[in-house]
């Protein structure tokens, strides 16, 4: 009966270390793929942002190019013979 005891005990022991060692490795490969996903996202949201500030200014520029627009149909009504 004290062998298998001993028996039980080591296969428990083995049992153990098996599991905590392949979590151990999934929990790495979890890790590895978040971080790999916050990169991404990163990536993303610099993307959205510039997008962002760019679509600002086109809309200054065409603002500019409307009041450009508007002084020129100025200046031409302006200096037209009646």
């Amino acid at each position: 009966m004290n062998e298998n005891i001993i028996v039980a005990a080591l296969a428990l022991v083995g049992t153990l270390a098996g599991a905590y060692l392949a979590n151990r490795k999934s929990s790495a490969l979890i890790v590895y793929r978040l971080e790999e996903l916050e990169k991404r996202v990163q990536a993303h949201n610099n993307l959205v942002e510039r997008t962002y500030h760019l679509e600002e200014r086109t809309e200054v520029q065409e603002e500019k190019l409307r009041v450009i627009n508007h002084r020129i149909e100025d200046l031409e009504g302006f200096h037209k013979p009646e």
